[in-house]
This record gives structure tokens, C-alpha cells and sequence, in this order.
């Protein structure tokens, strides 16, 4: 049976299924992480200036960084999702 690579979102390219290596996938967990945690103040601080009454042009700007907060996530997830499935633990 064939198999056939999967795609990252966004990237065009083909994720290649190989397990990477355990010294670098700790190091890619600890960024993954990391990650996270900063994109959570972010998460937190777009969710504060929502129950704000913004005047335009903030209000526009508001929702542009709830778009950019949102493909974030996104990417972080796949970016999760695909260390869990390419290492060995």
C-alpha cells in the first residue's frame, strides 16, 4: 500500500514521515513549549481588549489580532501535533 506524505497548512511542501531524533526533538518540545506559553499572553491580552469599547481604528486592529491570534493556535497545534507524531516518545 502506498502511502502518501501529509501537508503542513501553509507550507506547500510535503511533511516527510521520519522520527526525529530525540536530542532534537527535546529541544523542539522545549521551543514548542515555550511557544505556548507566550502565545497564551497574547490569547489572554486579545480577549481583555475585546471587552474593551474600542473606537475605529482600534477596533479594526482588534480583530486583525484576533485573525492573527487564531492562525497562531492553528499552527501551533499542527506544530504539536507533529512532534507527537515524529518522535518516539
Amino acid at each position: 500500500m502506498a502511502s502518501h506524505p501529509e501537508k503542513l497548512v501553509g507550507t506547500g511542501g510535503p511533511i516527510l514521515p521520519e522520527v526525529i531524533p530525540e536530542d532534537l526533538a527535546l529541544e523542539i518540545r522545549r521551543l514548542a513549549h515555550d511557544l505556548s506559553n507566550a502565545l497564551e499572553i497574547i490569547v489572554q491580552t486579545s480577549y481583555l481588549l475585546s471587552t474593551a469599547e474600542l473606537k475605529e481604528p482600534a477596533a479594526t486592529w482588534l480583530g486583525m489580532l484576533e485573525s492573527g491570534v487564531t492562525k497562531s493556535l492553528d499552527i501551533n497545534l499542527q506544530l504539536r501535533q507533529y512532534i507527537k507524531a515524529h518522535t518516539a516518545r
